[in-house]
């Protein structure tokens, strides 16, 4: 698998403000990466950064193995940084035609990629006339109208309803499917957790996490026990192999899975010890609460 994009050290500070500090990572070819974090984290500023538009204070990145940002690298590059802007008394036929006259490619994707974002029978209909979530899907359309190796995305579901949600997700699973590598900044953990092959934690401009996203979770779940008697639930952890870190969580332990276990394997194994669980419950661990433990702690 090939190398898309490095960074090493990247750097910038607006006056009294350090937007990102000292940022590396890499990027492989044709996975989808959340960069993800809260506001203010700097997500925006390393897009920024990476797409040339901002200058850095120090580090450097590579993509597709040359030095910096070049006019031939945005070329291999689709990207959606800012709100949908186009001009809204034209057709959406009509302003992907002044977006390919911009790239300097001819019209022959046009309704291939209105296709691909499910708007082909709407090309007619002025821009105006478009829901936020339309207009959305309008602009990954003109993103990839020079079919980018690399998409980006930055917030692509900003104030969208529910159903404009779910129209993206599904939209940046069909486009990744097709070998594009995506890179989507977001602070919806459920949408990076649905859609990302790997993930970017930042906060406050440091990056706490990089790599797969099975990395950051436990691959066999988690496991929520309770009892009255905690003290002596607690005292028998480090009998059961396949307890992992747990922590207590009101009067239950919630106890990263090490292997695959039976929930009637745990209830009888501690009414063997003669404890009886008050609370039993087996499920996958969530992305959002590993996020929430490295930004409170990172």
């Amino acid at each position: 698998m090939s190398e898309i994009l490095s960074v090493l050290h990247l750097d910038k500070k607006f006056r009294r403000i350090h937007a990102v500090k000292d940022i590396s990572f890499t990027v492989q070819k044709g996975n989808v990466y959340g960069i993800l974090g809260p506001n203010g984290s700097g997500k925006s500023t390393t897009l920024g950064l990476l797409l040339g538009t901002i200058n850095p204070s120090g580090g450097k990145w590579a993509w597709f193995n040359k030095s910096g940002t070049t006019a031939e690298t945005l070329f291999r590059i689709g990207a959606i940084i800012e709100q949908p802007n186009f001009y809204s008394y034209l057709s959406a036929e009509q302003n992907l035609k002044i977006v390919a006259n911009i790239k300097k490619i001819g019209y022959d994707q046009i309704d291939e990629k209105l296709a691909l974002v499910g708007l082909l029978a709407r090309k007619k209909d002025r821009f105006s006339t478009y829901s936020l979530g339309m207009k959305q899907r309008l602009a990954i359309a003109s993103a990839m109208l020079a079919n980018p190796e690399v998409l980006i995305l930055d917030e692509p579901t900003n104030g969208l309803d529910p159903e404009g949600i779910i129209q993206i997700r599904e939209l940046i699973k069909k486009i990744a499917q097709t070998g594009t590598t995506i890179l989507l900044a977001s602070h919806l953990l459920d949408e990076v957790e649905k859609v990302c092959s790997h993930v970017i934690i930042l906060k406050e401009g440091k990056s706490l996490f990089c790599g797969r996203v099975e990395e950051l979770l436990s691959p066999f779940g988690v496991m929520e026990i309770g009892a009255h008697d905690l003290i002596g639930l607690t005292s028998c952890f480090v009998e059961f192999s396949a307890f992992g870190n747990y922590k207590q969580v009101g009067n239950a332990f919630e106890i990263e899975l090490k292997e695959a276990i039976d929930p009637a394997d745990v209830n009888a194994f501690f009414m063997k010890k003669g404890i009886v669980l008050t609370h039993l419950l087996k499920r996958n661990q969530k992305l959002e609460q590993q996020f929430i433990d490295l930004t409170r702690h990172g």
